[in-house]
């Protein structure tokens, strides 16, 4: 079941190389249906999304935005395509959320800017290269601050893949071919070992995202870890009813007895406790 994690840099050929290794191999594109179910989580409109992760929003809506919850249900979504298996997905922190799944082939898809500003003026049938330039260098600065904001990371640093490919030197096909050889090499496949990583992590993403989402739980910062179906909180909460209810909503989606909460409580003065609102 392999799992193939691709880069959407603009103008790179990421988008033809995740259509030709679908059709060559039979695997799922996982790209619009992040977009629609995170936009309905949150009840606002996918173009909002998108705006959003490309830094075309305007500062109205780049304030009102819960970032937080955005990365958190992104990351659901995920590792949810990806414990499904024979997928490709493509952009979303997908190379930097699964980099613990062995299993996972991690690529990075570029080729030099000149060519990225020639593929987008082509794409938007414009002679205007000052103007597609300055796209591209938007669309990459928007990229990077997100990587670095969600996951601590350089946007392009070669160690966070386990390929790099030039479509400049190489045809859409050549690349095909390089990914499937390295997810049919020993070390990319899946394992016990793998897959319950995968599965942990999954458990996890899921019960970030109901406390983000549950009123009583939305400012609650916990640990979260998932091993063998088993979820541990830790951290420390305002008080008692803010333990319950994060152990409740954890259960909600762990099971009954999946949850050992060692949450701690706040021991300061009252002063120093914050209301909710």
């Amino acid at each position: 079941m392999p799992v193939i994690a691709l880069t959407q840099e603009m103008g790179s050929l990421a988008k033809d190389v995740a259509v030709r290794l679908a059709e060559t191999s039979g695997l799922a594109i996982m790209r619009n249906e992040v977009v629609e179910n995170v936009s309905g989580k949150m009840q606002v409109a996918p173009s909002l999304i998108r705006r959003l992760r490309e830094g075309k929003a305007g500062l109205v809506e780049r304030l009102g935005a819960d970032k937080a919850q955005i990365a958190l249900y992104t990351a659901e979504e995920v590792f949810a395509q990806a414990e499904r298996g024979n997928v490709v997905l493509r952009g979303w922190g997908a190379t930097c959320l699964l980099r613990p799944v062995q299993h996972v082939v991690r690529v990075r898809i570029t080729r030099p800017l000149p060519l990225r500003v020639e593929w987008l003026m082509e794409h938007l049938g414009t002679d205007d290269r000052d103007s597609a330039e300055a796209e591209v260098r938007r669309s990459d600065a928007a990229h990077a601050a997100r990587m670095n904001a969600q996951f601590g990371v350089t946007w392009g640093d070669p160690l966070l893949y386990d390929l790099v490919l030039n479509t400049e030197r190489l045809s859409i096909d050549t690349c095909v071919a390089q990914i499937l050889a390295l997810a049919s090499a020993p070390e990319f496949q899946e394992t016990p070992e793998s897959r319950a990583t995968l599965t942990s992590l999954a458990l996890s993403a899921r019960v970030r995202a109901a406390l983000k989402a549950n009123d009583a739980t939305r400012d609650v910062d916990v640990n979260i870890e998932s091993r063998d179906g088993q979820v541990t909180l830790t951290g420390i909460v305002v008080n008692e009813q803010e333990k319950a209810d994060a152990e409740r909503v954890a259960t909600s989606v762990a099971g009954l007895g999946k949850v050992d909460n060692r949450l701690g409580l706040m021991s300061v003065s009252r002063k120093f406790t914050y209301a909710k609102t």
